[in-house]
């Protein structure tokens, strides 16, 4: 497998440089790249208005279909399915996919594991293996648009907030978007596209020097560092305060606000004080803060804040004038949070 071309890695320019060197003009290239993205066809046999002696350079030193269904389970309410699948190496990774009422949305993962280590993420217990390449990444978002087209629907949102922090695998990532926000693909919109991270300042800076106008999310979790090290050990290497002024940097930038995540915990970080805390923090940023009851995982002995501690958390918020939305908590009943079907299926294997 790792003598052959994961097609998926390719951006269209360098898909047209490839079939360049086998000798075959751009017309075919693109013609490839319609069959790959617009027609969301796999095999080579299967593609329309190739040439046979491509058709055989294809199936003999390419590959696509890296990524194998190992599980897929769906929530009693219909509106989340799960996917567990395995890649080239045996290891496996996390899809989700998630109806709304006018829209879908995928979350794909970006590593194997993660080296993060957010104590109550099962992704962050479980400790970090590999990078995905871009075409695992970008292959998670076709396996869902198959998935999608044969009832007759689309793919609106894709959120980089499945398994891994997609800034510390930043090449990778950043070649996915890139590749799935091609107006010659699948054409979505850079605004349809969210970056969940736990903020690597420096990583932050680049997205913004670069100008990338996808939607950035933030896990905070805390407004302090003493509480926020306790819950995302990566904080002891990059202070809040470093954090939030790359947060800053990005948002002078790019123009665009910032929406930071917090996952609500019972008496842990749902409390007066910290949300007070957050307020100050976020007082000079343009900011979203999306307020999460907590996911529970095996891991962690933390419990979901209940809704009436979300709304009081809120209410303090607003007297920053700072613009909040309480999430709905999907897929609870698959343990649709990060790597907890991973975590299940191995468990079970064992």
């Amino acid at each position: 497998m790792s003598k052959r071309i994961h097609l998926y890695d390719l951006s269209r320019s360098s898909l047209i440089s490839q079939v360049a060197d086998w000798g075959y003009s751009e017309f075919y290239a693109n013609q490839l790249w319609d069959n790959l993205y617009k027609g969301l066809l796999i095999a080579p046999d299967e593609m329309l208005g190739l040439k046979s002696e491509l058709l055989s350079r294809l199936n003999y030193e390419t590959v696509t279909e890296t990524l194998t269904l190992k599980a897929e389970i769906r929530s009693r309410d219909g509106h989340t399915t799960k996917y567990l699948l395995n890649g080239h190496d045996g290891q496996s990774i996390e899809t989700v996919l998630m109806h709304y009422e006018n829209r879908n949305t995928a979350c794909v993962s970006t590593q194997v594991g993660c080296a993060m280590g957010c104590v109550f993420c099962a992704t962050g217990q479980m400790g970090y293996v590999r990078h995905l390449s871009a075409g695992e990444i970008v292959e998670q978002v076709l396996f869902v648009s198959r998935e999608l087209a044969r009832k007759g629907a689309a793919l609106r949102n894709v959120v980089f907030m499945g398994m891994g922090e997609p800034l510390h695998n930043y090449e990778s990532s950043m070649a996915a978007v890139d590749i799935i926000t091609d107006d010659k693909g699948l054409g979505l919109g850079h605004r349809r596209i969210t970056l969940s991270t736990v903020g690597i300042p420096a990583a932050i800076r680049r997205m913004a020097d670069e100008g990338r106008q996808i939607n950035l999310a933030v896990s905070l979790h805390a407004a302090t560092d003493a509480e926020r090290s306790l819950l995302v050990p990566i904080n002891r290497r990059w202070t809040l305060g470093e954090l939030l002024e790359s947060c800053r940097y990005y948002s002078l930038k790019t123009d665009r606000r910032i929406f930071f995540e917090w996952a609500l915990i019972q008496g842990e970080n749902d409390t007066p004080e910290q949300a007070h805390s957050l307020g100050k923090a976020l007082s000079n940023l343009r900011a979203h803060v999306n307020l999460i009851p907590l996911n529970p995982t095996d891991g962690y002995d933390g419990s979901a804040s209940s809704l009436a501690s979300a709304r009081e958390f809120q209410k303090i918020l607003i007297e920053y004038q700072l613009p909040s939305t309480i999430r709905q908590r999907r897929g609870i009943d698959i343990d649709a949070g990060c790597g907890q079907l991973r975590q299940r299926i191995e468990l079970f294997n064992n």
